[in-house]
């Protein structure tokens, strides 16, 4: 089913409200004025309050599926029903907003 393609603008939270930033958006393709994101990358993860005895705070997450058909320089781009998962808690990622103009599978 097709879902909308990432991009460095859409807003990415953990599970326990922090934010996470892609590493390297792909700088030859924008959408909506902001580039897209391919996978594999990093996402660093700013201001997840999970306290240290608790198993956090989520430092950074890795998008494990991607599209399957669009690809940008060579690397698969990343969708809104991408999954990541933060470490080291283990925690999902959440899109809680992206752009919805263009879509892939």
């Amino acid at each position: 089913m097709p879902s909308a393609l990432l991009d460095a603008a859409a807003v990415v939270i953990c599970a326990h409200g922090g934010r996470a930033h892609p590493a390297a958006p792909s700088a030859r393709v924008r959408v909506s004025g902001a580039p897209i994101v391919t996978a594999p990358g990093p996402w660093p993860i700013a201001g997840c309050p999970l306290p240290p005895q608790a198993g956090g705070p989520c430092l950074i997450a890795q998008f494990t599926t991607a599209a399957t058909r669009v690809t940008s320089l060579g690397q698969p781009v990343l969708l809104t029903e991408s999954f990541a998962m933060a470490a080291p808690t283990g925690a999902p990622l959440t899109v809680a907003s992206a752009q919805n103009r263009v879509r892939g599978v």
